[in-house]
C-alpha cells in the first residue's frame, strides 16, 4: 500500500493542506512522491490568530478530517505530519509572539511538529520542489536506472506570496555573500545556490506599503487617490487597518484612527513611479545586487515563477511565454480601463478586480527593476502552478527533505547490486550446492 505524508502550508493569507503519497517499497530515494489533494482552510492565515493559538489549531480540523477519508485507518498513526508557517508568522514576532501551546489537532497521526520556517529555507524547498517535479535531480532511465541526466540544468525558483518573496537559482560563479547562499548534496550531486526572502514585499504587504505612501503623500489626509486602482472605483479604508503591520512605517504625526475614502484615477504610469519608490535600487560601488541593498548574482538559466506570480499572470493570460513588449502591453491596457467596463468584462472576479492592475505593475517591477531580469533574459522565466500534476510551493520539498526521501547519495549506491547481478549469484550457489 502506498505511504501517506500531510504539510499544512500556513501562508500569510490564508492555510492549505497538501497531501503527499509514494509507494511504501520505494521510500527513501524513488522519484515517485506525488500529490493527492489539497484542501483549503477556511479562514485567514495563522498569523491572526496571535491571541488565540487553540483557535488556529481548531481551524485546522475540517481538512485533517478530510485527509483522514484519504488516508487508511491503519496508516494513519504512521502518516508523518508537519505545518510550516512562513512570512506571515515572521512578520508576527517583530510584534508578538504567543506562548506555545502543548494541545495540537493531530491526534491521529504522527504529528513532526509546527515551525516557523525562515526565508531561505522558503526559498529553497520550492527550489527542491520545482527540481524533483521536473526531474532536473535524478530521473529513471531507459535502462531502468536512477540517473542524474546528463546536460539538463537545474531551474531556478521565484515565488511570490502575501508577506514575502524569495528567488532561489544556481550562479554561473561564486556567491559572494555567505548569508545568501544554501548547500544541497542530493542523489550524489552537489549544489550550491543562491537564494534571498525578502519579508515585506510579498503582494498583500507590498500593496499596503503603497496605500500607506499614498496616504501620507495626499493633499488630504482623509482622501487618497490611487493611480493603480481603475477610474470609478471607490472604497473606504481605515487607517487603524492600513498600519496594522511592521512592513507599514505610521505616520510621523500619527492621529486616531480615521476612515478614509480611496478613489481610482486609472493611470498606469503614475502607478508605476508609485510602486518603484517601495524598493531602493542602488547597488553599492563594485557591487551587484537585487534591491535594498541586497547582494544577488546575475540571474542564470531557466526559472520557474509561481504562488502570486502566476495566478496575476494566468487572470491576465499572461502564462504563455509571450514576449515582455506584449507582456506590457497587455498591462498597460488593463490598467486604463474604468471600473464599469472591468465589472461588466469579469463580473465574477469582483472581489479582487480592483488590485489587479496594481499587483501586475509591481510584479514587473519586481522581477525586471528587483531582480535584473531584462528584455533578453525574460523569455526564461516560465509562469506556471504545476509541474506533474502536482502543486509547485514550498510543501513538498520540506517533505521530502525531513522525511530523507532525497538521499544525500546516488541512488544507484543505495539501492545495492542490479537484480541481474542477484540472479546471477543464486545460480551460482545452486549449482555449486549441485
Amino acid at each position: 500500500p502506498p505511504q501517506y505524508g500531510l504539510v499544512f502550508d500556513a501562508g500569510s493569507t490564508h492555510t492549505a493542506l497538501y497531501i503527499y503519497q509514494w509507494p511504501a517499497d520505494k521510500e527513501n530515494g524513488t522519484g515517485i512522491v506525488s500529490q493527492v489533494e489539497v484542501c483549503s482552510v477556511s479562514g485567514p492565515g495563522i498569523s491572526s490568530y496571535a491571541d488565540d493559538p487553540a483557535g488556529a489549531g481548531a481551524s485546522l480540523k475540517p481538512c485533517l478530517d478530510k485527509a483522514m477519508k484519504i488516508v487508511p485507518a491503519e496508516q494513519q498513526r504512521q502518516t508523518p505530519t508537519y505545518l510550516g508557517a512562513t512570512a506571515g508568522m515572521r512578520l508576527l514576532r517583530y510584534r508578538h509572539c504567543p506562548e506555545p501551546t502543548t494541545s495540537h489537532p493531530f491526534p491521529t497521526t504522527r504529528f513532526r511538529g509546527a515551525r516557523i520556517l525562515t526565508g531561505n529555507e522558503e526559498g529553497s524547498f520550492g527550489w527542491i520542489t520545482v527540481n524533483y517535479l521536473l526531474e532536473t535531480l535524478v530521473k529513471f532511465s531507459f535502462a531502468e536506472k536512477w540517473e542524474h541526466p546528463q546536460g539538463i540544468e537545474v531551474l531556478g525558483a521565484l515565488d511570490l506570496g502575501g508577506a514575502s518573496t524569495q528567488i532561489t537559482f544556481q550562479p554561473g560563479g561564486t556567491i559572494e555573500d555567505k548569508n545568501t547562499s544554501i548547500f544541497f548534496r542530493l542523489y550524489g550531486t552537489n549544489y550550491l545556490l543562491y537564494t534571498h526572502s525578502y519579508l515585506c514585499y510579498g503582494q498583500v504587504q507590498a500593496l499596503k506599503m503603497l496605500m500607506a505612501a499614498l496616504h501620507q503623500g495626499s493633499p488630504s489626509p482623509q482622501q487618497i487617490s490611487h493611480p493603480c486602482y481603475p477610474k470609478g472605483y471607490q472604497e473606504t479604508v481605515n487607517t487603524a487597518d492600513l498600519y496594522n503591520s511592521p512592513c507599514v512605517r505610521a505616520p510621523s504625526t500619527p492621529s486616531p484612527a480615521q476612515n478614509i475614502t480611496v478613489m481610482g484615477t486609472g493611470d498606469p504610469a503614475a502607478c508605476s513611479t508609485a510602486v518603484q519608490k517601495l524598493f531602493n535600487f542602488t547597488c553599492g560601488a563594485n557591487r551587484t545586487c537585487g534591491f535594498n541593498g541586497v547582494y544577488q548574482p546575475p540571474v542564470r538559466g531557466q526559472f520557474f515563477a509561481f504562488a502570486g506570480f502566476y495566478y496575476t499572470f494566468q487572470f491576465l493570460n499572461l502564462t504563455s511565454q509571450q514576449s515582455l513588449n506584449d507582456v506590457n502591453s497587455t498591462v498597460q491596457t488593463f490598467c486604463k480601463k474604468n471600473w464599469a467596463e472591468l465589472v461588466e468584462a469579469f463580473p465574477q472576479q469582483k472581489g479582487f478586480l480592483h488590485t489587479y492592475c496594481s499587483k501586475a505593475i509591481y510584479i514587473l517591477t519586481l522581477l525586471l527593476n528587483g531582480y535584473k531580469f531584462n528584455e533578453h533574459t525574460w523569455s526564461s522565466i516560465h509562469f506556471s502552478q504545476q509541474a506533474a500534476n502536482t502543486d509547485i510551493g514550498w510543501t513538498l520539498g520540506f517533505m521530502l527533505n525531513f522525511t530523507n526521501m532525497i538521499p544525500t547519495e546516488a541512488l544507484e549506491h543505495v539501492k545495492g547490486h542490479q537484480p541481474s547481478l542477484w540472479a546471477g549469484a543464486v545460480s551460482f550457489i545452486v549449482l555449486a550446492i549441485v
